[in-house]
């Protein structure tokens, strides 16, 4: 039981009379999470967050992965997102787990399954080199059931090719910005559009770029109004976020 309707339906059955409220206690007893002994796994994050747990990848080994995988599948999970995952680990886990890999975001979906897409989430990067963390930030908001639109290279080196997408830019339910250098991307977009905007500064830059501390700050104190930033290099964070404004009550007309 890893999701709202379920338990909706539960309590329905409880309601009609198909099932005693002492087997429904049970059962949500059983639910909230399983303890693997190398990790416990939360099956309430849906009902408590309106998605499933995420597996960061870094730092886990292809054993641990698949087993949280599959006891997430084994609940009926779906498009179960694994954040940082190399291609020879993801090549290990997909030996027993369906999955489908993504090589320039270092991320992989298990379990995929084709759903609806829903409202319009616009992910624009200043290069080509900050691709990678977009489309961490693009896969994301895809498997979270949102519609994406890709504005790539598209820099405040050459703002022509910005000013080229403003009917885009300006029919999206919420933007993800993702730039290196001195990330002024965030804040050329944030003075042109009506919705949110999510700032996800890189590490592309030279030396005093800092590892993405310039992009980082430049960002922080965009003087553009509607502005919200994450970590450096953190596409999964840009997009996770965007994912949810972009299914808050209200969506723009598709």
């Amino acid at each position: 039981m890893d999701n709202k309707n379920e338990i909706l339906a539960l309590l329905r059955r409880v309601a009609d009379g198909s099932t005693t409220p002492e087997k429904a206690v049970l059962a949500l007893k059983e639910a909230p999470f399983e303890d693997l002994g190398f990790a416990k796994v939360d099956f309430h994050r849906s009902l408590r967050q309106g998605a499933a747990e995420v597996i960061y990848g870094a730092g886990k080994t292809p054993e641990q992965i698949a087993g949280i995988a599959r006891a997430m599948g084994g609940r009926g999970c779906s498009n179960v997102l694994i954040t940082r995952i190399g291609r020879e680990t993801a090549e290990q886990v997909g030996a027993s787990v369906p999955l489908e890999y993504h090589a320039p975001a270092r991320l992989a979906v298990a379990f995929p399954k084709e759903q609806p897409r829903r409202g319009n989430i616009v992910v624009a990067t200043g290069g080509t080199s900050d691709m990678a963390v977009a489309e961490e930030a693009a896969l994301t908001a895809e498997a979270m059931g949102n519609r994406v639109t890709r504005l790539y290279d598209v820099g405040v080196a050459g703002l022509h090719r910005l000013l080229a997408n403003l009917d885009t830019l300006m029919g999206a339910r919420c933007v993800v910005a993702v730039a290196g250098m001195e990330g002024a991307l965030a804040s050329v977009i944030g003075g042109l559009v009506d919705c949110p905007v999510i700032a996800v500064p890189t590490s592309v830059g030279y030396g005093a770029n800092f590892g993405g501390l310039s992009a980082l700050l430049s960002m922080l104190n965009s003087c553009a109004s509607g502005c919200s930033v994450v970590n450096i290099d953190n596409g999964f964070g840009g997009g996770f976020l965007a994912s949810r404004i972009n299914q808050m009550e209200g969506l723009k007309e598709e």
